[in-house]
């Protein structure tokens, strides 16, 4: 098993440091992968090794997605969420380990976070649907939270 959990990657991290990411202009992507996929919080960039070849309802490169990001107020302080809409493939006929997300529209495809699904998800003739939690005051799938000294 190549999948060894579920991360914000590193390099993320780094291009919002540096203010590489427009979420206002750029373009998202959530790519679908097999086990042989070797995707950890190192992964810098999209790749097509490992990725679910075009067939079945799945198209290399992935689903586009959008995010939003908002700030939330809370006893501790402001949290800063980003949010991803929800990603379907319908009718779909795969199996995928797990799923990058990545920024198309940055130079070399920079990796913002690894899904680890546990086990090979299958399905046959019918949506595969990525679910993002919604944002709220105590979660989210991207948060950065300021607390507040005593």
């Amino acid at each position: 098993m190549a999948f060894t959990g579920s991360y914000i990657c590193t390099s993320f991290y780094i291009d919002l440091g540096l203010a590489n990411i427009d979420t206002a202009a750029d373009t998202f992507r959530l790519a679908l992968y097999s086990d042989t996929a070797t995707l950890t919080e190192a992964t810098t960039a999209y790749t097509a090794t490992g990725e679910l070849a075009t067939a079945g309802g799945y198209t290399a490169g992935g689903a586009t997605t959008a995010v939003t990001v908002s700030t939330v107020s809370t006893s501790n302080g402001p949290m800063v969420v980003w949010d991803f809409a929800d990603v379907t493939w319908a009718a779909a006929t795969f199996t995928a380990r797990g799923a990058l997300l990545y920024d198309d529209t940055a130079a070399g495809n920079p990796a913002v976070a690894v899904l680890d699904f546990g086990s090979n998800k299958s399905v046959v003739a019918t949506d595969f649907i990525i679910t993002f939690p919604s944002p709220t005051a105590n979660a989210g799938f991207i948060v950065f939270a300021t607390v507040l000294s005593q």
